[in-house]
Parts: C-alpha cells; sequence; structure tokens
C-alpha cells in the first residue's frame, strides 16, 4: 500500500469534513495503484510524450505533447494533451484534460478532463476536477476548487476554500482564503477579503482589507485595513489606510476616513487632521438653479431645507426678529494667519450676536461659539423689513385719507369764501319811507 504524506495543517483545514475528503479521494487514487505492477519508465514514449518516474503516463492511449516526471504523475492520463505534470502524483487523476501545468506535490491531483489549469506548489488546485484556466502558485493555492473557472490565486493557501467560484484573483497569503462561491473577486495582499465566503464582485488591495467581508459584494477597498469590518454591506468605497474601518452598512464613501458602523449612504473625506480643503472645478462655476452649501463643526456638508414637508411647530416670527436690532454690525480683517492679505470684512462678533440671541450662532465641538448662522439673521431681518414695510403702507394710507380729507375741507373752504366774496359785491339797498 502506497503511504500519503502528511499535509501542513492549519484551523481551515482540520475540519473532519476536508481530512474524510482527502482520505477518501487519496485512497481511491492509491488502492489501484497498489495493485499495478510499477513500472519504472524513463525517455521518450510515443506521440512526443516525454516520462520519467514510476507509474508514469502508463494509461495513456493517444494522448500527445505531455510531460510527466515524478511518481504517479499523469497515471490516468488517456487522450489528455499538452499537459506538464512535475512530482508526486501530480495530475494523477487527468484523463482527457488538455493544457494543463503542475507542479508540485499532489498538485492538480484530483483533475480529470479539466483544461488550461496551471498549479505550482504543493496540492495547489488538489481538488479540481473540471475546472478550467485556473492558476495556483503556492501550496495549498486553491486547493478545494473543484469547477469553478478563470481564478488565479498567488500566495499560500490563496482562494484554498474555493469551490465553484470563478474570475477570482487572489495576490498574498490567505487572500480570499475562505471564498467558496464567491465570483468576480480581487483580493490583493495578506489576508485581504480572507472571510468572504459568498460576496462577489469585490475589489480589496491592502493587508487586511475587506478582511472580515462575506457575503457582501461590489465593495472597493484600497490600502491597509481598509473596510476592514465589513461583512454584508455593498457598494462601498474606501482609500487609504484604515479607511471605512469602521464601516458595516452600504453605499458608503470613506477616503482617508475610517467610517462608522452602520451607517449608509454617507461619504466621509478625511480626518480631524485637514485643515484646508481644495476642490478644483467649483469657484468660477455657475449653477443657476443651485442653492447655497452649508457646513456644521463636524464638517457635516448640506443644504437649508425649506419646504413645509421637513418642518414642525411652523408659526410666524412676529416680535421674534426684534432682537436683531440690538445687533452691532463691524468692520474688521481676519488675523494675519487666516488672510495674509488683510482685506477688509463686514459682518458681525460671535460672541456679541450670542448675549443678543444664542441661537443665531453656529458652536464648534467644544461649545464655543465660531460663526454667525446668517441665514438666520436674513431670515430676521426680512420680518422686519416687513413689518416696516406694512407700517409705512399703513401711514400711506392714513396719509391718503387725510389728503382726501384736507381736499373736501380746502374745497368747502374755497366755496364759502366764495359765497363771502360774492355777498361783499352785492349793492346794498335803502329803503325810503318819507
Amino acid at each position: 500500500m502506497k503511504t500519503k504524506t502528511s499535509r501542513p495543517t492549519n484551523s481551515l483545514n482540520r475540519s473532519p469534513l476536508r481530512c474524510g475528503l482527502l482520505f477518501i479521494l487519496l485512497a481511491l487514487v492509491c488502492v489501484p495503484l497498489a495493485m499495478q505492477a510499477q513500472t519504472c519508465q524513463q525517455g521518450c514514449l510515443g506521440n512526443y510524450n516525454t516520462v520519467l518516474g514510476d507509474d508514469v503516463l502508463i494509461n495513456n492511449t493517444t494522448g500527445k505533447k505531455n510531460t510527466a516526471v515524478g511518481f504517479d504523475a499523469l497515471y490516468s492520463n488517456t487522450t489528455g494533451f499538452y499537459n506538464t505534470a512535475t512530482g508526486y502524483n501530480v495530475l494523477v487523476s487527468n484523463t482527457t484534460g488538455d493544457s494543463n501545468t503542475a507542479n508540485g506535490f499532489q498538485a492538480l491531483l484530483g483533475n480529470t478532463t479539466g483544461f488550461a489549469n496551471t498549479a505550482t506548489g504543493a496540492w495547489a488546485l488538489f481538488l479540481n476536477t473540471t475546472g478550467n484556466y485556473n492558476t495556483a502558485n503556492g501550496d495549498e493555492a486553491l486547493l478545494s476548487n473543484t469547477i469553478g473557472d478563470d481564478n488565479t490565486a498567488y500566495g499560500f493557501q490563496a482562494l484554498t476554500s474555493n469551490t465553484t467560484g470563478n474570475d477570482n484573483t487572489a495576490n498574498g497569503l490567505e487572500a480570499l482564503l475562505r471564498n467558496t462561491t464567491g465570483n468576480s473577486n480581487t483580493a490583493i495582499g495578506m489576508d485581504a477579503l480572507s472571510f468572504n465566503t459568498t460576496g462577489s464582485n469585490n475589489t480589496a488591495n491592502g493587508f487586511l482589507a475587506l478582511n472580515k467581508n462575506k457575503t457582501g459584494g461590489e465593495n472597493t477597498a484600497i490600502g491597509r485595513n481598509a473596510l476592514f469590518s465589513n461583512k454584508t454591506g455593498a457598494s462601498n468605497i474606501a482609500l487609504g489606510n484604515n479607511a471605512g474601518f469602521h464601516t458595516t452598512g452600504s453605499q458608503n464613501i470613506d477616503i482617508g476616513n475610517g467610517g462608522v458602523a452602520d451607517e449608509s449612504a454617507t461619504i466621509r473625506i478625511g480626518t480631524g487632521n485637514q485643515t484646508n480643503a481644495y476642490i478644483a472645478g467649483i469657484s468660477g462655476a455657475t449653477v443657476p438653479d443651485g442653492v447655497g452649501v452649508i457646513i456644521d463643526s463636524s464638517g457635516h456638508l448640506g443644504t437649508v431645507l425649506s419646504s413645509e414637508r421637513f418642518k414642525d411647530q411652523i408659526k410666524r416670527m412676529d416680535k421674534a426678529s426684534e432682537t436683531i436690532l440690538a445687533l452691532k454690525p463691524v468692520t474688521f480683517r481676519y488675523k494675519h494667519d487666516l488672510d495674509p492679505e488683510g482685506i477688509p470684512q463686514f459682518g458681525l462678533v460671535a460672541e456679541d450676536v450670542e448675549k443678543v440671541n444664542p441661537d443665531l450662532v453656529a458652536r464648534d465641538d467644544q461649545g464655543k461659539p465660531y460663526t454667525v448662522r446668517y441665514e438666520a439673521v436674513n431670515a430676521m431681518l426680512l420680518n422686519e423689513f416687513l413689518k416696516e414695510h406694512r407700517t409705512v403702507q399703513e401711514q400711506e394710507a392714513t396719509i391718503a385719507r387725510l389728503e382726501k380729507q384736507i381736499e373736501a375741507l380746502t374745497a368747502g373752504l374755497q366755496k364759502v369764501s366764495a359765497q363771502l366774496e360774492l355777498n361783499q359785491r352785492a349793492p346794498k339797498t335803502v329803503s325810503n319811507n318819507h
């Protein structure tokens, strides 16, 4: 009975199911071989085949242009061609598979009809049967792959658990280690996408990038520990060292920011270490139907919503706006480190405004006032203007009424004056009774 060399063990491949599967497969291969008369072959066979070792290409019929070096290499091959097998039990089960290259102990051992596979390293593509166009470079790389196609694995145990997943690329120690059926994933870096099982269309570039991801899809993580904690979140983008480290939701973009757990549809750029921001394409660009963007002390950008759909407790401002009459506008220049050119400015002092109405100032993360809510001041100014406008309108109406009354009185006086004048001009008649 041929003996089986012990495989390296780890927490992943010590499971009873894995060990049992390997034992059965090796038993099926080794028992029939023990019953055959071992034939040591060396040299060239027909059909341009090259062999070196015991039981090498022993069952070949019409297969051609194969190269087999090592005990039982290409043992079961019958009609397969253009195969290269170097090592113990390499491509031992291959029958009709073509254009396979296997180099390493039991590399591509289970392959039967799969073609155009390349396996370099002990147990590389060990269980592959009919999978095609796979490349495995490293011990136990793509070890469990059976029918998955177009996978590329470089590094110890890279894509080692993959069974039927297709179009995956793993480059690095244990990259995509636990992937089973996930498709079109790219993992570059040690333990990148290591816990992924069925998630598809993910890209991880960096040590431990997307390490905890299991079923999340269409994520992109570039940088050490990028999107490290994500498990099921989808369509996230993280760029930078530890970018999106805490992110677990979906549709997030984290650039140079660790993100927030359970957060979705959020963009975070930078950390508190940045003190200036320059973005091209904004200054001088007119947006005719746009609205102003505002920011709070945490860097949260947004716009002011005005629709009643977003408001509660709506009531008239009335006298609430009168507090702005106590504000004291000033002229000033920013300190030199903020504005070296010292351009004249016009506005208010936040501390002075706070004394008049605390609701008109915005505060920093320490609760100190740092700017004025000018949009609120403008609304209050509008209310005061409208109040004054109504007062002026009322005064104008009163003046109009008074003018009409004066006109009426003037007309009456003119009539009286005219009558008096007529009376004064009329001749006086003296009666003579004598």
